[in-house]
């Protein structure tokens, strides 16, 4: 269990989208190690209607935002990561700690700037990849990279976002339509594949239909891996598979849930971090890692 600092850490939530509202606004409030300071929302009536429903402060504007840092010891960011990435460099700057969502950015020079002015103030952060937190496949995840002799490795995270008659909320987001599955859920699949296997030493990618992106992967183990990635793909296309294959057999992920519960522990993870100054594996670092490589997947893929 994470010991907790002796004062709850103040966290300001910037954002009061979906997002926001059903996983991070309700994982920091009920959160015993943690205050929700206030939250930050472009629109007025979200940011005021998402503060009165965790009795907190709502701010919007510049000023609002300032304000926000000014309140909190560490900001949580739920808004599109090119929204993100200014923000939580100006964040650092002041000293905040930050637990930023995936991606960091989509370019690397503003993922590289969030990464600077963390390292410049000696801020804590945490990178809230799902995977990494969700008891179920964060377990997993470190049983597998405790083990050798992995060979090859396959995974496939398929959605049906913008299928016809879809329904998730998140369908309406403007960067998802815009980025697609390279963006959205690349940096689950590499949170769970560079861990166990090492960091990629090649990659290669390709294009599929719609907006769908194929990776080859080889990391430093020596082991490759394969990897598609897709927000719209019809309904019945849909899953999502990690498989490891290698002197151990095979090992399939997971299935997990409880999104809230995950973040709680990627706020566990940021609490833990600035208690004993040691930096999560998690961080804007490896954060930045994820935007390099989904950028150079990008530009092959358009190539």
């Amino acid at each position: 269990m994470t010991t907790l600092p002796p004062t709850p850490l103040r966290i300001g939530l910037v954002g009061a989208g979906p997002w926001a509202r059903n996983t991070q606004a309700p994982a920091l409030a009920a959160h015993p190690g943690a205050v929700l300071s206030g939250v930050w929302g472009r629109r007025p009536e979200a940011a005021d209607a998402l503060a009165a429903a965790h009795g907190t402060t709502a701010y919007t504007g510049e000023t609002g935002i300032d304000e926000l840092f000014a309140a909190s010891d560490a900001i949580a960011f739920a808004v599109p990561p090119d929204v993100q990435a200014p923000l939580a460099a100006r964040a650092a700057a002041t000293g905040r700690h930050l637990l930023l969502d995936k991606p960091v950015a989509t370019t690397t020079a503003a993922a590289r700037e969030v990464a600077r002015a963390a390292e410049e103030t000696g801020v804590a952060s945490v990178v809230f990849c799902t995977l990494r937190f969700a008891a179920e496949t964060s377990a997993w995840i470190i049983e597998q990279a405790a083990l050798d002799g992995w060979f090859t490795a396959r995974a496939e995270w398929i959605g049906a976002l913008f299928a016809p008659g879809a329904t998730s909320e998140y369908a309406a987001s403007p960067w998802r339509r815009e980025k697609g599955g390279l963006w959205d859920v690349g940096p689950h699949v590499l949170s769970v594949l560079i861990p166990v296997l090492g960091d990629v030493t090649r990659l290669t990618a390709a294009r599929g239909p719609s907006d769908t992106t194929h990776l080859i992967l080889r990391h430093t183990s020596g082991a490759s891996s394969t990897v598609t990635l897709a927000l719209g793909a019809p309904v019945g296309a849909a899953g999502t598979e990690i498989e490891l294959k290698g002197e151990q057999g095979t090992a399939a992920l997971p299935r997990w849930s409880d999104p809230v519960g995950s973040f709680r522990a990627a706020v566990d993870a940021l609490i833990e971090s600035v208690r004993t100054g040691v930096p999560h594996p998690c961080d804007v670092r490896f954060g930045l890692r994820l935007t390099e490589l989904l950028a150079e997947a990008e530009k092959q893929a358009g190539e």
